[in-house]
């Protein structure tokens, strides 16, 4: 009898580690994400002085704050497949050109209609930028660890920006005129663009074949229409033209999901949306800046309207929160390394959830501690969720798919943000005029009672001219109204949470991603390696192997080897 020694199977190369240059391109990529998060909040305070110099009509004005999130949430998914084609350093680099173009513009226009037009520039710029960040970030740093860290930095960046801006226009509205609060933009993009040639490979997907121009189109008639109709009812309540508008988003996701189906090179490769990963993470974001966006509207009025701040002071108290969760995002990271990440995502839903619990007992007369305390908990429990969300979704995409998977990372996360709003921001709205109508003072003159029933801003104005008595107790009547109203939100949103973390254990519950893109149920990576330490893929696939709905055992197609192009070095 012949006996066969015993060999141990091969274990993947280890993933190779990121070095200097690695780390100093990340800092570069964190640009961008600054500026662009940065642009959504930026001109909160300019609106007044453009307003004055450029006088635009009310429709003009809402175009105005709204036209850069629209496209920039309309070409997400185009420019992600763009990069994809062309090499995501190309694509960075000639949005970081066009942003700074757009700004240049913005600050210069001299009337409502050039404001518009280079704010939609600025969206355009704004969508090549933001997917080419994470989708380079994906192809730095092959070790999941450090992949983790990268990404929670990214996070942080993101949402630091969107905190920063308002603080930023006030600060240079003070001295400058209101074109300034652009102008920032360009010295930054400038950078970008002597660093990133030096710093930044390039990375392309050698297989995505032509770009399908019908698809793009699709999408942008899917997102645009989509996000556009979710605001104007969160502004305006249900009427026909914004249900409209999200019929015809419908109708486009549709016709676009059909066209990915059949078309030789498909835009988006939906064997993504077959591993649960994937699937969970892009949900658990989108949930995450539900109530991220939905209850920040409510906490900024509180500050302003019923503390009576200014809005300069109101921005820099709401630094506050942001700046004591910086640290959550690393220590997000830290955890997964040691436990379940679903785990820790469900732990992020839960405290989140208790912050909103928190706010519940805000009161009009409540210590500033208090509120500022509140934020800083569920603040810190979204920023859990959001980095490993990200990660995990770029870390069981395949390295190739990396643009479009990022693409839809963020266009989940603009569709968060603005049902967000029109949920959240309807209930608040509906508890406030409840309240406010049966606690009106008498006497109030012809027209006040109707204003101030429609927010609290216009109950604000409304009570200043009236006499003492009358005016502080309509004042009162509407700060007590609206309190209640983000009580009913916060509650709302903690509920949501809640649901959110039951939902983050069932979906991603035993998926990880390895050091070299392997990336499979915990502890069986489902891909071999391939030169560059990225994952094999066949067709594009994720190749989960527990691609079917969390439980059923089912299992996708068995995937091929191919090799993906090695990154080129400038």
């Amino acid at each position: 009898m012949t006996f066969t020694p015993y060999t141990r199977p091969a274990q993947p190369a280890p993933a190779p580690k990121a070095g200097r240059r690695e780390w100093l391109a990340l800092a570069v990529l964190l640009l961008p994400c600054l500026l662009v998060s940065m642009d959504v909040s930026v001109l909160y305070f300019a609106v007044p002085f453009l307003t004055a110099q450029l006088e635009p009509s009310s429709v003009q004005q809402l175009w105005i704050l709204d036209v850069y999130g629209f496209v920039l949430a309309g070409l997400l998914i185009t420019m992600g497949a763009l990069g994809d084609r062309i090499g995501r350093r190309r694509l960075l680099l000639t949005g970081a050109a066009l942003f700074a173009l757009a700004s240049g513009l913005a600050a210069a226009a001299r009337s409502a209609e050039m404001l518009i037009a280079a704010r939609a520039l600025l969206g355009v710029g704004g969508a090549t930028l933001m997917p080419s960040t994470l989708a380079l970030i994906r192809n730095l740093f092959h070790d999941a660890t450090e992949r983790g860290k990268a990404v929670a930095l990214w996070s942080v960046a993101v949402t630091g920006g969107i905190a920063v801006g308002p603080v930023l226009s006030g600060a240079l509205l003070e001295h400058f005129w209101w074109g300034s609060v652009f102008l920032v933009n360009t010295p930054a993009m400038a950078l970008l663009l002597i660093c990133g040639p030096l710093l930044l490979p390039e990375f392309k997907n050698p297989a995505a074949g032509r770009f399908d121009l019908l698809s793009s189109a699709l999408s942008l008639a899917a997102m645009l229409p989509a996000v556009y109709g979710i605001k104007e009812i969160a502004r305006n309540g249900v009427t026909a033209p914004p249900v409209a508008a999200l019929a015809i988003g419908l109708l486009a996701a549709f016709l676009f999901i059909r066209r990915q189906r059949t078309a030789r090179h498909p835009m988006l490769d939906l064997q993504l949306f077959r591993h649960r990963g994937f699937c969970g993470s892009i949900l658990t974001n989108l949930l995450a800046m539900f109530a991220v966006v939905g209850c920040a509207v409510f906490l900024t009025q509180y500050l302003q309207s019923v503390r009576g701040m200014s809005p300069l002071e109101a921005a820099l108290w709401n630094l506050v929160p942001t700046l004591a969760v910086g640290g959550m995002a690393p220590l997000s990271a830290a955890l997964a390394r040691r436990i379940d990440r679903a785990q820790v995502i469900a732990l992020g839903f839960v405290l989140a959830a208790g912050g909103f619990i928190w706010l519940s007992w805000l009161e009009p007369a409540s210590a500033l501690w208090f509120a500022l305390a509140g934020s800083a908990v569920y603040a810190s429990g979204l920023v859990m969720v959001m980095s490993l969300g990200n990660e995990l979704a770029l870390g069981v995409a395949p390295p190739e798919r990396a643009g479009s998977a990022s693409a839809l990372l963020e266009s989940g996360t603009e569709l968060g943000g603005a049902l967000g709003m029109a949920i959240l921001g309807s209930i608040g709205n509906a508890v406030y005029r409840g309240d406010i109508g049966g606690a009106l003072p008498t006497g109030l003159p012809a027209g006040a009672a109707g204003a101030a029933r429609e927010t609290l801003a216009g109950a604000t104005a409304v009570a200043a001219p009236l006499p003492g008595r009358i005016g502080t107790a309509l004042l009162t009547a509407a700060r007590t109204a609206f309190t209640h109203g983000l009580h009913a939100a916060v509650l709302c949103a903690a509920a949501v949470m809640a649901a959110a973390a039951v939902l983050a254990v069932a979906l991603l519950r035993g998926v990880r991603t390895t050091g070299a893109g392997q990336d499979g149920p915990a502890g069986r990576p489902d891909r071999p390696a391939t030169t560059d330490g990225a994952a094999a893929t066949g067709a594009g696939a994720p190749g989960d192997g527990d691609a079917g709905p969390a439980g059923t055992g089912a299992t996708g197609p068995t995937p091929t080897t191919t090799t993906t192009a090695a990154p080129t070095r400038p």
